[in-house]
């Protein structure tokens, strides 16, 4: 049973847990590291770490989400960013990563994106995508996927990023004819991934439009101001949880088609990493992390893509910190501090061997303990 709580006479609300409220269990065997693989594979794309890089222009440009590609993870391109509103967007990003942390920096943010978007930026984009020469992904939002998706798909990606910050297979508008998910993924030939979203109907439903992967979360974390401008948060390890147990339904009313979960949101260390694995997702997706790697397109600084929203933005800007290193050893290691923020994916190895799990769908059955 799941626990609610009583909040006032009429008004009751379900307990939720973040993944700081949780702890992993080990069982009774352990394992070596070296026989630890955390290869994952989303359709016909394999991965070796399970790894999205948040579609932020302050993390992806084409050439960080190439070398995210090389290094196991899967980058993912905002065609609704800064590079495909500016040929060269070098400038406009070593400006932004100078700026305070102030209010200007949120009205500047507005301001460098009412650029408008340019087609023929997208179709080069991907061009410089593909001849990276690994798996090419780009993110769209559902309010212009209908419009964009004609020059994204002529382009040729191999995945598609439909996200936003809560995204329903039932959207309604009286005003705008709205995108049909599930008759809209039919059509195309390619896996879609989807979301976010954050309680079990929702993914239930994104699962049934034949989406490949759904995206859970809204990306919540210290910069994140969803949650102060629109009300909306539910803590990652309840989502992820709840997601987990949408597909395992959905498995059964289909026979087996299996939805990838990509956790968005709460995610910093390596110990977040094998938490949010442990409830249930088969990746997660890293932003802020990333933003600290040598390779960063925006020097150390960090923003949300709901940052720069004309008319509500929902992201603090983060002023640039010191780079920790290059996206290798962010990734994996060598790690000199010992706070789970250098070598992610080498300490999740190491949570799993610890566990005596040798891959990530055995370790999404790891037992886990409330500490809190």
């Amino acid at each position: 049973m799941r626990d609610v709580v009583e909040i006032g006479l009429g008004k009751t609300a379900q307990r939720g847990y973040h993944l700081d409220d949780i702890a992993i269990v080990p069982s009774r065997r352990t394992r070596d590291v070296d026989d630890v693989s955390t290869a994952w594979q989303l359709d016909a794309y394999q991965f070796g770490i399970p790894c999205v890089g948040h579609p932020s222009d302050a993390t992806m440009s084409p050439a960080s989400a190439v070398r995210l590609g090389q290094l196991g993870g899967l980058g993912v391109l905002n065609v609704e960013g800064l590079w495909t509103r500016y040929e060269n967007p070098t400038k406009v990003l070593e400006e932004l990563a100078g700026l305070d942390e102030d209010a200007r920096a949120t009205k500047r943010l507005q301001e460098v994106y009412a650029e408008p978007i340019r087609p023929d930026l997208i179709a080069e984009r991907v061009r410089e995508l593909r001849a990276g020469g690994g798996t090419v992904a780009v993110r769209v939002s559902p309010q212009h996927t209908l419009a964009l998706a004609p020059v994204i798909l002529d382009a040729g990606v191999d995945i598609l990023v439909i996200q936003g910050t809560i995204v329903s297979a039932e959207h309604v508008s009286t005003t705008d004819e709205p995108l049909n998910l599930k008759e809209f993924i039919a059509d195309l030939d390619l896996p879609v991934i989807v979301g976010g979203c954050t309680d079990y109907k929702t993914a239930l439903h994104l699962m049934r439009t034949g989406a490949a992967g759904v995206i859970v979360g809204i990306g919540g974390d210290g910069w994140s101001t969803t949650e102060s401008v629109l009300g909306i948060r539910v803590p990652m390890a309840t989502a992820i949880a709840d997601a987990a147990a949408a597909r395992r339904d959905y498995l059964d009313e289909t026979g087996g088609r299996y939805v990838h979960l990509i956790a968005d949101g709460d995610i910093q260390t390596s110990g977040d990493i094998a938490k949010a694995l442990g409830c249930g997702a088969d990746a997660v997706m890293l932003g802020e992390p990333l933003s600290l790697c040598e390779e960063a397109p925006a020097g150390g600084a960090w923003w949300h893509s709901a940052a720069s929203h004309p008319s509500l933005p929902r992201g603090a800007f983060e002023v640039a910190g010191e780079p920790l290193g290059s996206m290798e050893r962010l990734l994996f290691g060598p790690a000199d501090e010992p706070d789970g923020q250098l070598n992610l994916f080498g300490g999740l190895r190491r949570a799993m061997a610890k566990c005596g799990y040798r891959d990530l769908k055995e370790f999404q059955k790891v037992a886990l303990i409330l500490d809190r």
